[in-house]
């Protein structure tokens, strides 16, 4: 049987932790003391995801089969999650494409004809050919691209349709392909409790318009956790207008859940606790730390965004989106759910070099903070980890570097608008309108693989809960003046780091170490 999580005090016999310093790795001898947090073991995956599927897809939560929904003359939509998830990037067959590929079956014997596939990617930067076919499969690819498989255009007058305001005056507007369809079957991933239920289809097929309720400051800041969706304000705005839409629209949801296995088995060592690696473990850890070292970054780059993560399928549910959800949660928390007892003064965690919005891409300085800040910061339930008052200490290199085909409004926005203030209400009156509106953003969002204008400000409020939370946020190893730019602190080294924060938490703190790679959700009672 997989074990539940783990806590661990640091004492004389605990070896060096592996910690993940962007795109290359650290061992990190913690103080005596420290506590060292790690999600359960790596959860095996149902023995046959197909069979899974189909069983999902004929038993439904609050809806009648999927066959019984599906008619000649209809109009079929399927959306799904794009490239944000999961991380990394899962070795083929994606379990989307295993989805769609049985929808797809079915709606072929019942005679659909009319069939259009969406990549659900908001103001995310359009997939290239290639990444959408790695999600759906050659089958699927060859038969719909790029006619009938496409990705959302947030930006499309013409193909946007306004629904309507929830009861607190939210807009909500969606694709219209989506909203006028006789069925909208929505396939998601769910790799962290923050993703799925409402927060798939009012979302990912939104336009600017229909994320401004939620996606702002004032909203993040009432957001107890990003992780923790019954007391986020955030998946609040996003429940309200999915169960508009649910008033007009039909919406069959299928939620999958995956285990913790995110490396291939040479990289195992990423998901098994130091104290617990094999001496083939110890060798390969030190080999690749070493072989990151000496690659050029470009090189190193290519290298790790083309690993393939080998996870398997621990779950997976269909029909009633709100019933489908509150089973997809368990799911979750099966795998990452680990009991904490209190907080701690000093939080340190590793930012690893991919996060949702950086996949076969470069980690800017920004997405770097929104990793540890609006990520790794509220991967919590009830209460934060860390104290309020407390200090976070992060480990990347803050390199200001930035990709400009895909975050060329990032360039700016440093540039521009962090260096005028860091203040994210401030940001958000002075300068989002601007941005989010520029036609030259607009245009680089609908026609190459740019991220939409806004969504620097977006990353920068995802991080507002933390700001606002914390004493004080020190990165280690980082590009001091990078640093001090976005009103952070650097340190050489983790003894320097923790030596700064004496200033604020006192010269005896508790340190706690969120152990990340594999995810861990704590619940801190």
């Amino acid at each position: 049987m997989p074990r539940p999580g783990v806590v661990v005090e640091v004492d004389e016999r605990t070896p060096p932790m592996l910690v993940h310093h962007g795109e290359q790795l650290r061992f990190e001898s913690f103080p005596l003391g420290t506590r060292a947090i790690y999600p359960p073991d790596v959860l095996p995956g149902l023995p046959d995801p197909d069979a899974a599927i189909a069983h999902a897809l004929e038993t439904p939560l609050g809806h009648p089969p999927l066959r019984e929904l599906l008619f000649a003359g209809m109009r079929l939509t399927i959306a799904f999650d794009d490239i944000s998830l999961p991380l990394p990037t899962m070795r083929p067959p994606d379990i989307r494409q295993r989805v769609i590929e049985q929808v797809l079956t079915l709606a072929a014997q019942a005679g659909v004809d009319d069939v259009e596939l969406i990549a659900a990617n908001a103001l995310h930067r359009r997939m290239t050919a290639a990444e959408i076919r790695h999600i759906v499969g050659d089958r699927v690819f060859r038969s719909f691209w790029p006619d009938h498989l496409i990705n959302h255009d947030a930006e499309d007058v013409a193909g946007m349709k306004f629904i309507g305001q929830t009861e607190h005056g939210e807009d909500i507007e969606i694709n219209r392909r989506a909203a006028e369809s006789d069925l909208l079957v929505y396939v998601n991933i769910n790799l962290v409790t923050m993703d799925g239920g409402h927060k798939s289809v009012p979302v990912g097929l939104a336009s600017y318009r229909s994320l401004r309720p939620h996606h702002n400051v004032s909203t993040m800041l009432r957001s107890t956790s990003y992780m923790d969706p019954g007391h986020s304000a955030l998946h609040g705005s996003a429940e309200r207008m999915g169960r508009r839409l649910a008033q007009d629209l039909t919406i069959f949801t299928v939620e999958t859940t995956v285990n913790n296995a995110a490396f291939p088995k040479q990289l195992g060592f990423y998901t098994t606790r130091e104290w617990e690696w094999s001496v083939r473990d110890q060798a390969s850890a030190f080999t690749t730390k070493r072989a990151l070292d000496r690659m050029p970054a470009k090189v190193r780059r290519r290298a790790l965004h083309a690993s393939r993560a080998p996870f398997e399928l621990t779950g997976v549910h269909a029909g009633e989106t709100e019933a489908v959800h509150e089973r997809t949660l368990a799911g979750v928390h099966r795998q990452q759910l680990v009991e904490v007892q209190g907080q701690t003064d000093v939080l340190v965690t590793g930012v690893p070099y991919v996060g949702p919005y950086n996949v076969n891409s470069t980690m800017n300085p920004i997405l770097a903070m929104c990793m540890g800040l609006g990520y790794f910061f509220n991967m919590y339930k009830n209460r934060p980890l860390v104290r309020r008052g407390g200090v976070m200490i992060l480990f990347h290199p803050l390199t200001p570097e930035f990709n400009p085909v895909h975050h060329p409004s990032y360039i700016d926005f440093f540039d521009q608008v962090l260096a005028d203030t860091t203040d994210a209400a401030l940001i958000e009156q002075k300068y989002e309108q601007s941005y989010a509106t520029d036609p030259w953003y607009v245009h680089l969002y609908r026609s190459s693989h740019a991220y939409h204008g806004v969504h620097p400000f977006y990353m920068w409020y995802w991080g507002a809960h933390g700001m606002d939370h914390l004493g004080d946020v020190i990165w280690v190893g980082a590009d001091p003046k990078t640093a001090r730019h976005m009103g952070f602190r650097a340190a050489g080294t983790l003894t320097d780091a923790l030596e700064m924060a004496s200033d604020t938490v006192g010269r005896d703190p508790s340190i706690s170490y969120l152990h990340a790679p594999p995810l861990t959700l704590a619940e801190v009672h």
